[in-house]
């Protein structure tokens, strides 16, 4: 564990990245005025990551060790190394989510098993994978392959009889096209399940074979470090056993009972008995007469031993100690991090395969959808192609083949055309469509209808359609009224006449750039042109200012503040959409320019807040309040006075 950092980069997300939308159609930014009320920052919070609690704070490990008079334990000694490691990394790196759990799996007894059964499951989970994928390959090939075999036996077969003709034809191919298309995005998409199927597979046997080698490591370390400690407690039980015939041989040359002895007392003093009289039915040596010179030699004898004793057990202990610090210190993280990166390998390819197969899927649906549909500039999609069917044109051919072919041959029936005298009927009137048809059905009044209309038209699809940064209508109104109503008394709140407006209504919304408004129908009473072009911003399904900000320039409109009024309206301007912007920007510029002609036309900045109040704002939805339309009426007044009295701040660049 400690050469090495465990690996989890995979992990590790990127940082956000803080995007900001800039305002489109050059507008400018929201200029800095004093603060009109105090207010106090709030300080800046920062969450921080809670500090990874150590594995010295976790529940002590339980010593498996069998003997207490032995050095420090291995459990201590192995926290303190985990906690030196700890903080050295911290220096370092900063600890991971998968350090910390390696870190709580070599606290753990049964970390080796837990991630045994972990493979195990994830193993399962592969496989289970990998079977679908293969049966969901061979549903989508015998699918492509049968979609594919049908279409091409259809064209082949209805090429080789007489069917119909014509555009009926042309569809019926290109409806078989269609098929062999989506037939073929099958195949590819059962290919690669195929592949898929089989990639998770070959992860499974190789995390598998990483299973079996490092638990039969982990069994050959966990073995070695139980015999040791077998050997060591063996080694223990010799030395306690000659410890006590030393004190026995000592209690002898002494001259004490054994009975008031104090060996009894000791702990461990019943086995001290059995262990005497273990030696003296073996021979009763230590109870042969009390010569001096047999007791000294019985006590050289048993020291030598006890000292020989002594210095296995001393070595069985520095062994065992080294090989459980080698074990729980070094092998076992290693282990375990082997074992948890099997994991993980198995983890993240089955995730991520599943994840390819999700994009897979989506792709196939896809493209199938644009077959079925594709882009104008692809071609017909199937339900385009079926259109193209003309059954009266195909007849109409059909009738002029057939006599053609025909035409030689007789007994065709009786002939109409002869001789009046002789019974013969007179021919049939032609029939000439184009000349009985008085109107034209794409127009109204002999007005083409270029299928282009203007009026109850989204504002941003109408400027997507035409390809302008302002819609047409609003800059040919506008410049008309400019040129003609500029002096004109009361323009914009004198209505024009209603047969007049209707009709220029009509003409705008079927040809908009063939209505000229410079003729004398028009220009002559310009109330006209006014009237039409606020019946059209009446019209937008989703008003200039939006409805979703309807509520936000009411609340702006409130304030009393004159110069606070103003900067939360800039505000609330500069959060509308481009194409709304563009059209609000133009359009109160015009205004601008008619209130500069108040002198004359008697248009104040009030006067035209009152008009186009309403008009800009829409009808909102009501919220069950008898009196609330007037009040938004007047805040809607308000709100426009105010972006006209300010139009040149909010609007117009200082570079302009």
């Amino acid at each position: 564990m400690a050469e090495e950092g465990y690996l989890s980069s995979a992990w590790e997300s990127g940082d956000q990245s803080d995007f900001q939308n800039g305002g489109g159609h050059g507008r400018p930014q929201l200029r800095t005025f004093e603060p009109i009320e105090p207010s106090s920052s709030s300080p800046r919070i920062t969450s921080t990551s809670p500090i990874p609690r150590s594995s010295v704070d976790s529940a002590g490990r339980s010593s498996t060790s069998r003997w207490q008079e032995s050095p420090p334990a291995s459990t201590t000694e192995r926290r303190d190394m985990l906690t030196t490691m700890q903080s050295d990394t911290t220096s370092l790196v900063e600890t991971t989510f998968d350090e910390n759990v390696l870190r709580a799996l070599c606290d753990l007894d049964c970390g080796v098993p837990l991630l045994l059964d972990r493979i195990k499951q994830s193993t399962v989970s592969c496989r289970e994978a990998s079977a679908f994928f293969k049966k969901r390959a061979a549903m989508e090939e015998e699918y492509g392959k049968n979609m594919q075999k049908l279409a091409r036996t259809t064209a082949e077969a209805y090429a080789m009889h007489d069917g119909k003709a014509g555009s009926f034809v042309n569809a019926w191919q290109a409806t078989m096209r269609v098929h062999e298309l989506m037939a073929e995005n099958r195949l590819r998409f059962a290919q690669r399940l195929n592949e898929m199927s089989e990639e998770l597979a070959v992860l499974t046997k190789e995390v598998e074979k990483n299973r079996k080698q490092t638990k039969e490591l982990a069994t050959r370390y966990e073995r070695s470090l139980q015999d040791s400690e077998a050997t060591t407690e063996k080694c223990k039980n010799r030395l306690d056993i000659t410890s006590e015939e030393l004190e026995r041989v000592l209690l002898q040359k002494e001259g004490e009972s054994l009975k008031d002895n104090v060996v009894q007392g000791r702990p461990g003093g019943a086995g001290g008995k059995r262990a005497i009289g273990k030696a003296v039915a073996k021979g009763g040596l230590l109870l042969k007469g009390k010569n001096p010179g047999n007791i000294q030699r019985q006590e050289d004898d048993i020291r030598s031993r006890m000292s020989a004793a002594s210095d296995m057990y001393r070595k069985a202990v520095t062994d065992t100690q080294a090989m459980r610090q080698e074990y729980f210190n070094f092998q076992l993280p290693r282990i375990l991090r082997s074992l948890k990166e099997c994991t993980d390998e198995m983890d993240l390819g089955t995730q991520y395969h599943m994840t390819r197969y999700a994009f897979l899927f989506e792709s196939i649906v896809l493209s199938d959808g644009s077959i079925l549909v594709p882009p104008r500039e692809e071609g017909l999609g199937l339900k385009a192609s079926i259109e193209t069917i003309d059954n009266r044109s195909d007849f109409r051919t059909y009738m002029q083949h057939y006599a053609y072919a025909r035409g030689g041959s007789v007994a065709r029936g009786p002939r109409r055309e002869g001789p009046s005298e002789e019974g013969f009927l007179p021919p049939l009137p032609r029939h000439d469509g184009d000349k009985l048809t008085s109107v034209s059905p794409n127009g109204i009044n002999g007005v083409h209808d270029r299928g282009r209309p203007t009026f109850g038209v989204d504002l941003a699809e109408q400027m997507t359609r035409d390809n302008v940064e302002i819609p047409l209508i609003v800059v040919k109104c506008c410049q008309a009224i400019e040129k003609y109503g500029m002096q004109t008394q009361g323009i914009y709140r004198i209505s024009g006449t209603t047969s007049k407006v209707a009709k220029l209504r009509q003409r705008l919304d079927q040809d908009l750039e063939a209505v000229d408004l410079d003729a004398p129908e028009w220009s002559g009473d310009i109330n006209n042109v006014t009237s039409v072009l606020k019946q059209w911003l009446r019209d937008l399904p989703d008003p200039l200012l939006t409805f979703t900000l309807h509520q936000g320039f009411l609340e702006a409109a409130k304030i009393e503040n004159d110069r606070l009024r103003h900067i939360r309206l800039h505000e609330k301007v500069n959060e509308l959409p481009d194409p709304n912007y563009a059209t609000l920007k133009y359009f109160l510029g015009h205004l601008h320019c008619i209130n500069q002609n108040a002198a004359l036309n008697s248009m104040s900045m009030q006067n035209l807040a009152i008009v186009f109040g309403p008009t800009l704002f829409g009808q909102a939805p009501s919220n069950g309040q008898a009196n609330a339309g007037m009040a938004d009426a007047t805040l809607q007044n308000q709100a426009i006075e105010t972006i006209l009295n300010h139009y040149t701040d909010i609007f117009v660049d200082e570079s302009e």
